[in-house]
Order: structure tokens, then C-alpha cells, then sequence
């Protein structure tokens, strides 16, 4: 059985010199973010958590490429956990309550960042208003989630959610269990983002393919998924880059 660091380096070499290979999703999603990005923002990370992404990335450029402290006028983080009151990526941090409106005030944000929240949400259409209410018009909210009909959410949605601890301790041992959160789907297709953010935005979505992350250390099962995420089309690819520009 191997490392996931060892097939990666093994199926994208580029990886020996960069740390990250050409379809990485976090460099993709957040290469986005920065040409969006301006030094007078104020923005927010929705569903900041304990800054977790950037705390246990281990490869510089992409660690430095999610940090958006410093390259912002403010940046506000919230989450449902108390763990975001220790996020050291925040100038400023707050505690929300699940499925209840945003403390913000209205068109206060020109930018909001949600890295993998849409699947957690349960109710899409109080959560996709208050993201419009609190964005100014012109600005931007942007996520990267899974898309419900790719064969990620597929899997998870097979597995109960009290089972999902166990079940991404055998395929993703390095995730951390306190990292893990039940998944719901309801803001993870295409028609389902355009009916919970309705007429008041343009919306953008890209299927992506990052490297296999499901394989059980197994090199052929890490091939077979190399192959089927090339030949997949867009609308089954396993992940949603998410970009809504409020009108």
C-alpha cells in the first residue's frame, strides 16, 4: 500500500519541483479568488473553521496562495464551531448559529469565500439570501464543493453521516476526524444554485477534477481514477468552482 504523497509524486512528477500537480484544486479555486482580489476588500470566509487548509498544508505556494490575511483591507471569518475564535488566518472572528441570518449588515463584504460549506448546509435558500444580502452589488461569492452528481457526493451519500468518521478513517486517514461534518447536498448542482440564488445574480460553475483522493493507497484503483476523471464530462466531474456575482 502506498502514501498518497508517493502516487502522487508517481502519477504527477511536477510534483517533485512544485509540491502540487497541474490540477490541484486549491491552486485553481484560489487563483480565481486572487485575480478577483483587491487591497481595499473587506471579505469573509464562510465557514472558516479552525483555518484547518492552511494549517495542515505542508506546501508553501499553496498555503500562501489561500492565505488571504494581509492581502485584503479586512478579513472576517464565521462558522458554526468555536474553534474559528482560534483561527489564526482571521483579523476578525465570529460564531454563527446554524441556519439563521448572517450578523453583518447589508452589502458589507466584496468578496466571500466558502471552501467546501455548500454541502453542509441544509437550508439553501435562507443561507444563499443572506450571502446576497451581506456582498455588495458588483462583488462576489465563490466556493468550491462537491457536485452532488459526481461520484464523491455519490459515495458519501450512501454512507450515513454517523458513519462518515469511520468510513474517511480507512479511504482519507490523514483527514482529521474533528475536520468532518454532516453532509447534506442541497446547494450542489447547478439548478439547485440557481434556484436558491434566483434572479439577484450571475452564477459561474466549472467542474474540476483534482488527483484521486479515494484509493486506499492502491496504485490501479489511483490510475483507474486518474483515467475516468479525464474522460468524465463536466457535469458529473467530482467537484463544483463556484463564482456568483451579485447583480
Amino acid at each position: 500500500m502506498a502514501t498518497t504523497e508517493e502516487l502522487l509524486q508517481r502519477f504527477y512528477p511536477e510534483c517533485k519541483v512544485s509540491g502540487f500537480s497541474h490540477v490541484d484544486g486549491t491552486v485553481v479555486f484560489f487563483t480565481q479568488v486572487a485575480a478577483l482580489l483587491r487591497p481595499t476588500d473587506h471579505v469573509l470566509d464562510f465557514g472558516a473553521g479552525r483555518g484547518e487548509p492552511i494549517l495542515d498544508d505542508e506546501v508553501p505556494y499553496r498555503r500562501d496562495l489561500s492565505n488571504l490575511r494581509g492581502r485584503c483591507a479586512q478579513l472576517y471569518g464565521c462558522d458554526v464551531d468555536e474553534v474559528v475564535l482560534d483561527n489564526p488566518y482571521l483579523d476578525h472572528a465570529g460564531v454563527i448559529q446554524p441556519e439563521a441570518e448572517l450578523p453583518y449588515a447589508d452589502d458589507q463584504f466584496d468578496l466571500i469565500v466558502a471552501r467546501h460549506v455548500f454541502e453542509h448546509i441544509a437550508d439553501a435558500d435562507l443561507v444563499a439570501r443572506e450571502l446576497l444580502r451581506i456582498v455588495k452589488p458588483g462583488g462576489w461569492i465563490t466556493a468550491v464543493t462537491p457536485n452532488k452528481l459526481g461520484y464523491i457526493a455519490l459515495g458519501a451519500r450512501l454512507v450515513p453521516n454517523r458513519f462518515h468518521v469511520r468510513a474517511l478513517r480507512r479511504v482519507q486517514p490523514e483527514r482529521k476526524s474533528q475536520d468532518v461534518f454532516p453532509t447534506r447536498y442541497r446547494m450542489n448542482t447547478r439548478r439547485a444554485l440557481r434556484k436558491a440564488f434566483g434572479g439577484g445574480a450571475e452564477i459561474f460553475t466549472a467542474g474540476w477534477a483534482s488527483e484521486p483522493g479515494y484509493h486506499f493507497g492502491n496504485p490501479y484503483l489511483y490510475r483507474l481514477f486518474k483515467w475516468a476523471h479525464k474522460f468524465l464530462p463536466a457535469a458529473l466531474q467530482p467537484t463544483l468552482l463556484i463564482y456568483i456575482r451579485k447583480c
